[in-house]
């Protein structure tokens, strides 16, 4: 598989009123094209932090982060973000939030727009174009928030909590969508998670952080040898049971 990202040695200190805050830690991993990698940890242990650092929106202190090989350290067309709430904007409807990121980027061709409709199409939002976000169910609300994110063209998707404002029985289905419209288009994503069930049903692998300063304690591959795999079969797994054993003992900050 080819290497899409690659951290090396990562690390993010802040200053505080009572001193120096060491937040990450030597962070070093990689993650490869088409994969799906979630990033679990204690509270507080800079999960949020290292997503908003791949992503160019906060600086490092220290260490590399490559995509394709190539050094980064800003914002970039290459990575797209998806956050805790869809953040779509109540006065524009459906089409309209969707083409916000090409207007943002000054890419709204003609192309790229007959892209972003097909993906409408094909994710069976199309008959909604003209609706307007009060009108949509939250898990038809995520799914647009992650079209309009795909519309860029990103080769990473970054996923910070993504689900966690949904109900439980909304997150479920949202999740399965969400990871079907992912390998259906090949997109390599990086998700940050609370939820251990989250992150097992959906990953290729999981990087286990440690309290902070957040260092990395473990990666452990899940392969649920599962024809058409989905999140909610995964679930269904004998396996499942004891990888959530497992990544449940290692995140007990009290061992």
């Amino acid at each position: 598989m080819q290497e899409v990202l690659k951290l090396e040695k990562v690390s993010k200190k802040y200053q505080a009123k009572n001193g120096e805050v060491e937040a990450l830690k030597d962070i070093s991993f990689e993650v490869y094209e088409g994969e799906f990698v979630s990033i679990i940890g204690p509270s507080g242990c800079g999960k949020s932090t290292l997503l908003s650092i791949i992503a160019g929106l906060e600086e490092k202190t220290s260490g590399k982060i490559y995509i394709d090989g190539k050094e980064t350290n800003q914002v970039t067309s290459e990575i797209g973000y998806m956050l805790q709430r869809d953040s779509l904007l109540e006065w524009r409807n459906i089409y309209s939030n969707i083409m916000i990121g090409l207007e943002i980027r000054h890419c709204k061709t003609k192309e790229n727009e007959e892209y972003a409709q097909n993906l409408l199409k094909k994710y069976h939002l199309y008959d909604f174009k003209d609706k307007f976000p009060s009108q949509l169910s939250g898990g038809m609300r995520q799914r647009v928030a992650l079209i309009r994110t795909l519309a860029i063209r990103p080769k990473i998707l970054l996923l910070d909590e993504a689900f966690s404002a949904l109900d439980y029985q909304t997150r479920i289905a949202v999740t399965k969508d969400i990871y079907d419209i992912l390998k259906n288009e090949k997109i390599t994503a990086l998700m940050v998670t609370h939820d251990i069930s989250e992150s097992i049903s959906m990953s290729d692998r999981i990087v286990v952080l440690s309290k902070r300063p957040g260092t990395i304690k473990s990666i452990h591959k899940i392969d649920f040898e599962i024809p058409n795999r989905t999140p909610i079969n995964c679930r269904e797994s004998a396996k499942f049971s004891k990888y959530f054993d497992s990544l449940w003992k290692e995140l007990d900050v009290h061992a």
